[in-house]
């Protein structure tokens, strides 16, 4: 069965909390969650946000006045593409479940990229964020176009339910990665913590595409994602270990000259 969205909103709000108690997250990142009951095929974009609208402005969300810009913004992002998500895993077509879902998933990297648009200042960091905006936009015109045309089917198909839980696995450890990589402190930091867990989620879906699916262009995107992706990750893990040595380095030179200016004040004996 899929995680609530509730879940996924408690968990940013506790991450929150303890990035404003000075407690920073660890730098490693993966991928997903896992989601809700099956709801009918929702095609108009501006219903979907509507919806998601009403939803942010819950209750539950009360919390988000602890939060920064910075993980406000990815926290209404991150719900936008959590339930998108949902009901492309809830469809019984593997490749129909494959391109709602990933539409979804594209959609909230496209948000993400934006959001290091705004706040992020490493240059690198924004060069990749506008080649996600680029590369997945297009890639968005695809799906829509093939969705277009392929609606899902009435009935569950003999592999649906083990394609379903294929899915809600990978969700499991994307969600809960991503929840702690948008949470650092550090905008640029937030956005390769955020989008890493993102990918390699994205590459698990398009692994479980090219399992399940029978699409002749629906595993050729499946297998373009895995190519494409799979060189930003690594791109992003080198970025985030150089970011960190170099912040651990300046930590000890730190260190270092104020053991040294303290030495030097002390009386000779």
């Amino acid at each position: 069965m899929f995680a609530s969205r509730r879940w996924i909103l408690l968990a940013t709000s506790i991450s929150a909390v303890l990035v404003l108690s000075a407690c920073q997250p660890t730098t490693e990142d993966n991928e997903a969650s896992s989601g809700e009951t099956v709801t009918p095929p929702i095609t108009d974009s501006q219903n979907e946000n509507e919806v998601n609208e009403d939803f942010i402005k819950d209750e539950d969300v009360a919390d988000e006045s602890q939060m920064t810009d910075v993980l406000r913004d990815y926290t209404r992002s991150m719900t936008r593409m959590h339930d998108e998500m949902m009901i492309g895993m809830g469809y019984n077509d593997p490749d129909t479940a494959f391109a709602k879902a990933m539409l979804g998933h594209h959609r909230g990297a496209v948000e993400m990229a934006k959001i290091q648009l705004k706040y992020g200042t490493d240059e690198e960091m924004r060069q990749l964020a506008q080649e996600i905006i680029t590369a997945q936009q297009a890639e968005i015109d695809i799906l829509n176009k093939w969705l277009a045309s392929h609606p899902d089917t009435a009935k569950p198909k003999p592999n649906t339910e083990a394609m379903q839980q294929s899915y809600a696995r990978s969700m499991d450890v994307l969600n809960g990665k991503m929840v702690l990589g948008i949470a650092d402190p550090v905008p640029d930091m937030a956005f390769a913590r955020g989008m890493l867990p993102h990918h390699i989620g994205a590459v698990e879906m398009a692994k479980i595409q090219m399992k399940y699916g029978t699409d002749e262009e629906m595993r050729q995107l499946a297998q373009d994602i895995i190519d494409s992706q799979q060189i930003e990750i690594a791109r992003m893990q080198q970025w985030i270990a150089d970011a960190n040595t170099d912040k651990n380095t300046k930590e000890t030179q730190g260190a270092n000259e104020a053991d040294n200016h303290q030495k030097s004040e002390q009386p000779a004996s």
